[in-house]
């Protein structure tokens, strides 16, 4: 079984990932499919964005998933546990990413998850712009600069295809990342 978060930049994908996978257990990995991105090109998802535009980062991204999603976690050759997949938030815009995601991995347990963490507008506003390697590392989406109204903007064109993508939706906004963990944990139990 695979876990995939998608969801807006900020939402904590990458935090309440990592934390999922330690309270899941041995045998689950945690993989980010932005952070492999950065790793295998050896530039900023920004300076990705300024060298082959956001189409060229995007053919990145579906291989990156592809490569992911395929992964089995295996202990003495068996198919074990899983993977707790952190996604950038566009993975929703190519239906094949999320095509991946479903079908690919250790499929014991129920089968694979998408989960979305979702928060308003401004709390994503706060975070992102109270991190100071967002603005380093990642690119503005549109002409609008990466403000609220950017924010606004590319939600109303992705909220959409995240509701379709999601299996759940856990609001990352009002939340400490231990409670989103232990509320997507007692979740999953009920619908495996």
């Amino acid at each position: 079984m695979n876990i995939t978060l998608i969801g807006y930049r900020g939402t904590g994908k990458t935090t309440v990932g990592r934390l999922l996978a330690a309270r899941l257990g041995e045998g689950w990995d945690f993989v980010d499919t932005d952070v492999l991105i950065v790793e295998q090109i050896g530039k900023t998802i920004r300076e990705i964005f300024e060298d082959v535009g956001e189409e060229g980062f995007r053919e990145l991204e579906s291989m990156v998933v592809a490569q992911v999603a395929a992964d089995k976690p295996r202990i003495k050759g068996k198919s074990v546990g899983g993977q707790v997949i952190a996604t950038g938030g566009g993975v929703v815009l190519r239906p094949k990413n999320i095509a991946a995601l479903r079908r690919g991995g250790g499929r014991g347990m129920g089968g694979n998850r998408i989960v979305w963490l979702q928060a308003s507008p401004e709390v994503l506003f706060a975070r992102i712009h109270g991190d100071p390697a967002t603005a380093a590392n990642r690119p503005s989406l549109t002409a609008l600069g990466g403000g609220l109204e950017e924010i606004c903007t590319v939600l109303a064109q992705r909220e959409p295809l995240y509701r379709v993508a999601a299996d759940m939706t856990v609001d990352a906004g009002a939340l400490a990342p231990e409670e989103i963990v232990e509320r997507m944990v007692d979740r999953l139990r009920t619908i495996r």
